[in-house]
């Protein structure tokens, strides 16, 4: 691990970012919160964060050219996590109140609404960890929290995937391919577990 890492988070005006930030820094990063491409590639690792609307976010994304970056970042196998929307950003496309979203295209998979009665997913949960997953090795029983109503609904185990289940629809929690690493929960308001995890993470950066 560099000591300490950097960690630049991506500022495209829909994200949890001082939560992030504090948890990050608690954990024992050097933290830049930036619009501009060119400081957020002077890092060791990249954070895509997202709260609200996909399209939304996604327009404030390549808005600032942040688009360009993540990929850019990606093809250069350098670390990334993306949390809550900025996860569901990583996949190929997303359907949101009926309209069609072109997200980056990193993961493999398309956003839609949770088939449940009660969204949206609020609250704590826990996960079924990836058959090839490091970050969740230790994790037995722990919760994590959500604030969601789309997601990416997957039929059950996978090699990348960490998934949870709301009102029997199972979805993707966290994905793990390479650099790329994203939660659809909020570590950041995690407690202890998230903390972990972000720690974890954190070993992993360079």
């Amino acid at each position: 691990m560099c000591e300490p890492a950097r960690v630049g988070i991506i500022d495209h005006g829909s994200g949890n970012l001082h939560s992030a930030e504090r948890a990050l820094r608690k954990v024992g990063a050097i933290v830049t919160v930036s619009k501009d491409p060119e400081v957020l590639l002077d890092n060791d690792a990249l954070v895509l964060p997202g709260v609200g609307a996909l399209a939304a976010c996604m327009a404030g994304l390549r808005s600032m050219g942040g688009d360009q970056l993540v990929r850019r970042w990606v093809d250069e196998g350098r670390p990334l996590l993306g949390i809550c929307v900025g996860h569901q950003m990583l996949f190929e496309r997303g359907r949101e109140r009926g309209v069609d979203v072109e997200c980056l295209g990193v993961l493999p998979g398309a956003v839609e609404e949770l088939p449940a009665d009660r969204l949206p997913h609020m609250g704590w949960n826990t996960v079924q960890p990836a058959t090839q997953t490091t970050l969740f090795q230790h994790v037995n029983g722990e919760r994590f929290y959500f604030v969601h109503s789309y997601g990416v609904l997957v039929d059950g185990p996978d090699d990348h995937f960490t998934t949870a289940t709301h009102q029997g629809a199972t979805f993707v929690a966290a994905a793990e391919v390479g650099p790329v690493v994203s939660t659809q929960f909020h570590p950041e308001k995690s407690g202890s577990a998230g903390l972990d995890l972000l720690e974890r993470w954190l070993a992993r950066v360079c």
